[in-house]
């Protein structure tokens, strides 16, 4: 079966919309073998999400960009999902390729830790029937749905195998998670992990998980290396997004799912060679096009502000174009995404930009940036990062206990912090306008 083209759940968004409201509304209150899957009351909802990213096209790439060897092998990823459900499809991805992408079987497991997967578990996933699938360069798909149980913050494998001529051309490149790459041969049904040798920590071709389930709606987190999670402990969920959704459950919440859409180095209005579209052009497809989606969290600018004065590289140049940003423009950026959600009746809330130990005049920008985003009412609601971080003898600079070391991440506890910091009430606020 070859995909051209989707257009996803567009007609989804505006029914949603009235539930959407009643929905976030009740988060307040709460918080003071393949076969076809039987039909499940409710609608589908995204568990879980990446945002896609092209790789450089460099015939010698430097190590950060080099690929592993897919072709005629497994991947095998290693999902969280945010919320549970029964009956479950995967959404591949090639919009970012430059080539065809070619699955000859996909599979879906409960994760027994590192490569391996629990006996029993493994559930075959098929596109129209079939159990392979061609996507054109831009193209998009959902599976057909497969009866599966989803436990939310439980791991899940996603075997994928590629086929004989496959390679990688888009990617998530910070994924802080290790998956795995197989012996030559389709090893998606495999329990034991002994053929999946080779580990990498990106994950590439599947670029959402669906559940349909009750009652349930998403968040999406989306912005640049912050909520990417960058320099947060290997393996352990420790992003900002991940938190949140621990926090969410631990206080009895358990339909909404929080669904990260990072990219390191992301910046809202320049595209990046290594660093992906331009926020403000990849906000419809990953914050608005995923199923469910009633909310948005966008923390995004800090690159924006830096990487004008970072110097040019010879060869790969990932902070190219180096553009020069005013307050002005930054809050223009912003208003177009809040016009783009509120087109599609979703909430959109602004975070302040946190301290990055800036020199003044990029300092003055930021701390600028962050006043707009308090004052202006033009959000839905604020989530003030930059309060929750800062160091209060010293504004422009982390707290020392949530500085990860470069003075611009925060440790996992700051991204503790940060997802304390989210004032679930707002949402409340924003259902009742």
């Amino acid at each position: 079966m070859v995909f051209t083209s989707t257009s996803r759940f567009k007609g989804w968004l505006k029914p949603w919309r009235d539930r959407a409201i009643a929905s976030i509304a009740l988060i307040v209150v709460c918080l003071d073998g393949s076969a076809f899957a039987a039909p499940v009351s409710g609608r589908w909802v995204t568990a879980w999400a990446s945002a896609m990213q092209s790789i450089p096209d460099l015939p010698d790439p430097p190590p950060l960009y080099r690929t592993p060897e897919v072709a005629g092998r497994t991947v095998r990823q290693i999902v969280y999902p945010t919320v549970s459900g029964r009956s479950v499809r995967v959404h591949l991805s090639n919009a970012l390729g430059r080539a065809p992408l070619t699955l000859t079987a996909v599979t879906l497991a409960q994760s027994a830790g590192g490569a391996a997967t629990r006996p029993g578990t493994s559930v075959r996933v098929t596109f129209g029937g079939k159990p392979w699938v061609t996507l054109k360069p831009g193209a998009e798909a959902d599976s057909d749905p497969v009866s599966a149980e989803l436990t939310a913050g439980e791991p899940y494998a996603i075997s994928l195998a590629a086929g004989p001529a496959q390679t990688l051309t888009a990617w998530h490149r910070v994924a802080n998670q290790i998956n795995y790459v197989s012996t030559p041969g389709d090893h998606s049904a495999d329990v034991a992990a002994d053929a999946f040798g080779r580990k990498f920590t990106e994950s590439a071709w599947v670029s959402g998980l669906d559940v349909q389930t009750s009652g349930a709606i998403a968040v999406a987190a989306i912005g640049d290396s912050i909520t990417d999670g960058l320099r947060s402990s290997l393996n352990r969920n420790h992003r900002w997004p991940d938190a949140l959704a621990r926090r969410l459950e631990q206080a009895g919440v358990e339909r909404t799912a929080v669904l990260n859409f990072g990219i390191s180095g992301n910046r809202l209005l320049s595209d990046s060679p290594c660093y992906g579209e331009a926020l403000e052009r990849r906000f419809e497809r990953d914050a608005l096009g995923h199923a469910a989606v009633t909310a948005v969290i966008v923390l995004i600018g800090i690159n924006d502000i830096n990487f004008a004065s970072m110097p040019p590289r010879a060869g790969l140049d990932c902070d190219f174009p180096h553009t020069s940003v005013s307050v002005r423009s930054l809050t223009d950026g912003y208003r177009r995404l809040i016009e783009r959600a509120h087109r599609s009746g979703v909430r959109i809330f602004g975070a302040t930009l946190p301290p990055a130990s800036l020199p003044p005049a990029r300092e003055a920008v930021r701390s600028a940036v962050n006043e707009w985003i308090r004052g202006s009412r033009a959000f839905d609601g604020v989530v003030d990062f930059d309060a929750a971080l800062r160091d209060s003898a010293h504004p422009d600079r982390l707290q020392r206990r949530f500085d990860s070391g470069d003075h611009i991440h925060p440790s996992d506890e700051g991204y503790s912090a940060m997802a304390a910091a989210i004032p679930l009430e707002m949402f409340a606020t924003a259902a009742r306008r």
